[in-house]
């Protein structure tokens, strides 16, 4: 069963419905599990720990938002089971949707979990000072590296988010300091 082709290019999100759809934590949950393989209702349920009626809901409104499709139908003991899957593993956003940044950074947060004792957790911020060709230089390889091909062997470890944004930060610059 083929997932979301990992060389396909990503899926511009710039619909309200996209963006409703996937700012529901659990919605948010549901493709997080659906970028592994795809997956049933009975699948997602018990993954995310749900009635199978509440995962179809969810499924609905991925699926009118264009984020989820069918991707296989089997006969099953008298029965048809559906596989859904996501339509990219990637989002982007349209250059005219305001907000992108607060979006992600809002999904990142509300995915963060404490880090258990001995469990590997670093977060920091830190602001770098750049001339425009470096920035673009820093920018160019950060899409390259998220952009590498990644597959969701789920069997080995636990799952880890990375959070990377680059971004011209509001830091006032002081002058020389002799210059009083």
């Amino acid at each position: 069963m083929a997932a979301a082709d990992d060389d396909a290019e990503p899926l511009v999100l710039r619909s309200p419905e996209q963006f409703k759809a996937l700012g529901h934590p659990i919605r948010h949950r549901m493709v997080n599990a659906l970028r592994q393989r795809p997956a049933t209702l009975r699948q997602l349920a018990a993954a995310l720990g749900m009635a199978k009626g509440t995962a179809g809901y969810h499924v609905r409104v991925l699926r009118e938002a264009g984020l989820v499709r069918l991707a296989e139908t089997r006969q099953v003991r008298g029965g048809t089971e559906q596989y859904f899957a996501l339509v990219s593993h990637g989002f982007t956003f349209h250059e005219d949707v305001q907000g992108g940044p607060e979006f992600l950074i809002s999904a990142a947060l509300g995915e963060m979990l404490p880090a258990r004792p001995g469990q590997a957790e670093h977060t920091v911020l830190r602001h770098l000072w750049l001339d425009p060709q470096e920035a673009h230089a820093l920018a160019a390889r950060l899409r390259e590296q998220a952009a590498e091909p990644h597959t969701a062997d789920n069997s080995r470890g636990d799952p880890y988010g990375l959070l990377v944004c680059l971004y011209p930060a509001d830091i006032p610059k002081l002058g020389p300091e002799d210059a009083d």
